[in-house]
């Protein structure tokens, strides 16, 4: 096998590697993998159309990704400098408020995606 195909596979290896050590470790990010299941199922349940469905995977992936960089930014600076320091304090807080801008942005799009039907639902 040629060896940039090899090196191309090993860097899905040490992303996947990334990924569950996130997970694993992160309780932020479980709460974003149940948070994710559910509203998965909610939006099976509701029958989101397409692009409903591209809107939240979109949308998902914003709140994922903020989080695992989030979580990358705070294992580099805690490495870099592990004394309390102002800055590396405005840092890690900055990355948390992506997170908190993220996660808030999809419940407005989840409301705006099920609050219709749901409502629709609760009238019969």
């Amino acid at each position: 096998m040629k060896a940039w195909l090899l090196a191309f596979f090993k860097g899905f290896k040490w992303a996947f590697s990334g990924l569950f050590y996130a997970i694993q470790t992160q309780r932020n990010l479980q709460v974003h993998l149940a948070a994710t299941l559910l509203a998965s199922g909610l939006s099976f349940w509701l029958g989101l159309s397409r692009l409903e469905w591209i809107l939240l995977l979109l949308t998902f992936a914003l709140v994922w990704m903020a989080e695992m960089v989030n979580t990358a930014l705070e294992a580099t600076l805690d490495h870099l400098a592990p004394e309390i320091h102002p800055q590396v304090k405005i840092a890690k807080d900055v990355a948390a408020g992506a997170v908190l801008v993220a996660a808030l942005f999809a419940v407005l799009i989840g409301i705006l995606l099920w609050g219709p039907r749901l409502l629709n639902l609760l009238r019969g």
